[in-house]
C-alpha cells in the first residue's frame, strides 16, 4: 500500500543539502550568527528547492523559535575551566536535539551574578525556554529561578523535593558501581574524599557512598571520610593538610570527582605514599586528562551529552503541551572506567 503523504523536510536535511552543519543551518534560519554570504545563500537556496517550512505549530506571535541554556557559576569551583570539556558536552547534546526540533539554542554565561538579576535576565528574554546549569545553584537560588513563569529544566544538580524538572547523573548507581569494582578487587578499608564546597552532586555522592557501603556489606569509617575544597590545588592543600595530622589511610579512596582525585595524589605522593601499590584511587566525571594522567584515573563516565539532550526533549514536552504538565526528573546511569589507578587488594 502506498501514500502521497510525505514527512516535513527537517532543518538537518537542508543543512546536509547546502553542506553545511545543522547548527549553522539555524543560525541562518534565525538570521543570527557570524555567517558568510555565500553560506547563507547557499542555506536559503536549498530550503527553498526543498520547500522546507519552520514547524508553525510551535511559534506564538510573541515569542521566537529559541530555547537558552544559562551556564552559571556561582563561585567558580567546578564551573571554570578545568570543567570547559565537560560542559562542552552537555551543550554539544543539547545544540543536536534543539536543531532536530527545529529550535535555535542561545547560551549565556553568568559568573558571580545574583540569581535576582539572572531571574530578570529570563524574563525579559524573548526565548521559548530554558535549560539551566545547576551545578553551583543551592536548593534556595534554585526555587528562585524557577519562579519565572517560563518553561525550564535543570541539568547537573537534582532535589527530589522540589517541584521542578531535573536531568541529572545517578549518583547512587555510578558511585555503587565504584564501590562494587574496589569491593571486587578485594578492598574492605575504602575511604571516600568528599568535599565542603557547595555543590548539590558532592551532597549526593556522600550520601550515596553511605548507602553503597552498606549495600555491600562494608562498615563505612568516618575516620577514613576526608572533606577537601573542590579544585586541584585546594584538594591538595586540604589533603596533605589532613593526611599530615596522621590520619590512617585507607586501601583505597572514592574521590567526589576527578580534579579532588589529582589533588589528592599529589598529596598522598607528597607523603610517600605510592599510586596504585599503597593506595588505589577513583574518581568521578572522566575528565580528559584522567585517561592521561599518570598512573591513568580510574573513574565515573558520566553521559554529557544525553544529559542535554534529555534536557531539550523535555522543554518541547513542556512547549507543545496542552496543558500543564507535572515536573519531570530523569536520573542517568554512568559507567566505571577502569585504569592504572586501582589495583587488586594484596591478599
Amino acid at each position: 500500500m502506498t501514500t502521497d503523504a510525505k514527512k516535513p523536510v527537517t532543518l538537518r536535511q537542508v543543512a546536509e543539502q547546502a553542506g553545511v552543519s545543522a547548527a549553522t543551518a539555524s543560525l541562518v534560519l534565525n538570521g543570527k550568527g557570524d555567517i558568510s554570504e555565500a553560506t547563507r545563500k547557499r542555506v536559503l537556496s536549498a530550503m527553498r528547492q526543498m520547500k522546507y517550512k519552520p514547524r508553525t505549530d510551535r511559534t506564538r506571535p510573541d515569542a521566537v523559535n529559541t530555547l537558552r541554556f544559562l551556564k552559571i557559576a556561582r563561585h567558580g569551583h567546578t564551573v571554570n575551566r578545568d570543567h570547559s570539556h565537560f560542559i562542552a558536552d552537555y551543550i554539544d547534546g543539547m545544540s543536536y536535539e534543539a536543531t532536530r526540533r527545529d529550535y535555535s539554542l542561545q547560551v549565556e554565561s553568568f559568573e558571580g551574578t545574583e540569581v535576582d538579576r539572572i531571574a530578570d535576565t529570563l524574563r525579559a528574554g524573548d526565548v521559548r525556554g530554558a535549560v539551566i546549569l545547576g551545578t553551583e545553584l543551592t536548593k534556595e537560588e534554585v526555587q528562585v529561578l524557577a519562579r519565572v513563569p517560563l518553561p525550564m529544566v535543570f541539568i547537573d544538580t537534582y532535589h527530589p523535593q522540589l517541584d521542578v524538572s531535573f536531568v541529572d547523573m545517578d549518583n547512587d548507581q555510578a558511585v555503587f558501581a565504584v564501590l562494587r569494582h574496589l569491593a571486587g578487587q578485594g578492598f574492605r578499608r575504602i575511604g571516600m574524599v568528599a568535599s565542603h564546597t557547595e555543590v548539590t552532586n558532592f551532597a549526593l555522592r556522600r550520601s550515596a557512598f553511605l548507602r553503597g557501603m552498606a549495600a555491600l556489606g562494608l562498615a563505612p569509617d568516618e575516620a577514613l571520610i576526608l572533606s577537601v575544597d573542590s579544585t586541584l590545588e585546594g584538594a591538595y592543600q586540604d589533603g596533605l593538610r589532613q593526611l599530615a595530622e596522621g590520619r590512617e589511610v585507607a586501601e583505597a579512596y572514592f574521590c567526589a570527582n576527578d580534579m579532588i582525585a589529582f589533588g589528592f595524589m599529589k598529596a598522598l605522593r607528597e607523603r610517600g605514599l605510592r599510586i596504585p601499590d599503597d593506595v588505589s584511587i577513583a574518581g568521578f566525571d572522566n575528565l580528559p586528562m584522567s585517561a592521561m594522567s599518570d598512573p591513568a584515573l580510574s573513574t565515573v563516565e558520566v553521559p554529557k551529552r544525553r544529559i542535554g539532550a534529555m534536557a531539550i526533549r523535555l522543554l518541547d514536552d513542556m512547549l507543545i503541551a496542552t496543558r500543564p504538565e507535572p515536573a519531570t526528573k530523569v536520573l542517568i546511569s554512568g559507567e566505571f572506567v577502569g585504569r592504572g589507578s586501582v589495583r587488586a587488594a594484596r591478599p
